[in-house]
């Protein structure tokens, strides 16, 4: 029996490599993958190489300086989430259609726009040609599909309903992606507003008070400036010496939690804090839950199976605390528990999440069940997002207000102190 050699990867793309002898190359790539693990190439003993993976052409050839024009701006560029959202959807039309896979790939192909998600495209074209599915041709691009990607489409394969799972994978995203950016356009306006309000601030005690101070040295003549002036021009004269060390300060603040944010440790510390801030937490708290419930709900519903289900919900949860929580889920569940009263003891999720999940277990409806949660709760994320506004808004007037009132009223006292000596 011919001798083969063969290199592959596993989901995590760990390599692997070694000789088996097999009928044939098809006989090889079946071997493999019922081991687990991806294919990427195969080389007979002759020296023939049967690629699973495409590896670009040999250099010298005519595209070869094409090749390089198109790959530098590819390690700059990112898959946005419309650009994955729009291919997805017009990836599951085209399918539903009943076109085949690896023509639709090619199709939406030639109209990408995006140089990595097109660089993607072809390469998985060429995969599932050299007899890869569709989930394995997705997972050597983990920069671009995620886990959650990667097992609902593995799902709806083995499931035979691929188009019925992008569909719902589009809609997934749609709605994760909308309420993110609610969530953002909540937090954006108050950053944006204080900003501006720095920008003011740095203005008038860097270049109008020091001119009103030497005015004021002028008339009052030696005369002690009120108690509100005098505070106002000490932060000015002092204010170019401040405010590079609070920017400093601010900035290594910003570095230090990116690199906590690194750790276990310091990801669940910041995570805990930012659901525990004032106004904004009870709604990053809902946001977190909705994304958890939808996700699971998706998940189930596409055929994967529970506890796999919950590792990749953990694991694409975006939050630090709401993951250790779906871990101690999947560990419950694990042990033959069910997932309402786990819920319920790492304290996180409210009581109508738990009884919610409760009556989808009895009942065999839970996926279903999960995504009412996940819709109630991004309605609660858009009533807290219209509360916040409106809430947010005339406080930051009143605390622009202030400022401005206070250096306005500290500039003009010294004023009112001299008409009141002229008039005595």
């Amino acid at each position: 029996m011919p001798k083969f050699k063969f290199e592959a990867v596993d989901q995590k793309g760990k390599s692997y490599s070694g000789n088996v002898e097999a009928a044939d190359e098809a006989a090889v790539f079946s071997m493999i993958r019922e081991k687990g693990l991806i294919p990427t190439t195969v080389t007979s003993s002759d020296g023939k190489t049967t690629k699973a993976k495409p590896k670009g052409k040999k250099s010298g050839g005519k595209d070869d300086g094409m090749k390089k024009e198109i790959n530098m701006p590819v390690m700059f560029q990112k898959v946005g989430p419309k650009d994955l959202m729009a291919f997805t959807r017009q990836l599951a039309t085209l399918v539903n259609a009943g076109l085949p896979l690896v023509r639709g790939l090619k199709v939406l192909g030639k109209q990408e726009k995006n140089p990595m998600l097109k660089k993607a495209l072809s390469d998985m074209e060429e995969a599932i040609e050299s007899g890869s599915n569709f989930a394995e041709a997705l997972v050597q691009h983990p920069k671009i599909f995620d886990k959650l990607y990667v097992n609902m489409v593995k799902a709806g394969e083995v499931g035979g309903v691929l188009d019925k799972v992008l569909v719902s994978l589009a809609e997934f995203m749609e709605k994760i992606q909308k309420i993110k950016n609610k969530v953002k356009g909540a937090m954006m306006y108050p950053i944006v507003v204080l900003s501006l309000a720095v920008i003011i601030l740095a203005f008038l005690m860097i270049f109008i008070i020091p001119k009103f101070e030497a005015i004021f040295a002028d008339v009052m003549q030696g005369q002690p400036l009120p108690g509100l002036t005098n505070m106002v021009v000490g932060i000015s004269n002092n204010f170019i010496t401040i405010g590079p060390i609070a920017a400093v300060v601010i900035f290594l603040m910003v570095i230090g939690m990116k690199f906590a944010r690194k750790t276990p440790k310091g990801a669940y510390a910041l995570d805990n804090a930012k659901l525990h801030m004032p106004l904004f937490g009870h709604m990053f708290l809902k946001s977190s839950i909705a994304r958890f419930t939808r996700t699971l709900g998706e998940l189930m519903d596409s055929g994967v199976p529970v506890l796999q289900a919950l590792t990749i919900v953990g694991e694409t949860s975006g939050n630090a605390v709401v993951e250790s929580a779906v871990h101690v889920v999947h560990d419950a569940v694990k042990e033959g528990e069910n997932i309402a009263p786990t819920l319920a003891s790492t304290g996180i999720f409210p009581p109508m999440v738990v009884s919610m999940v409760e009556v989808g277990e009895e009942t065999g409806e839970l996926p279903q069940m999960l995504r009412r949660i996940a819709d109630n709760f991004d309605d609660e994320v858009d009533n807290a997002v219209a509360g916040l506004t409106s809430v947010i808004e005339p406080l930051l007037i009143v605390f622009l207000a202030v400022i401005v009132g206070t250096i306005v009223i500290a500039l003009f006292l010294p004023l009112i102190s001299i008409i009141d000596s002229l008039n005595a």
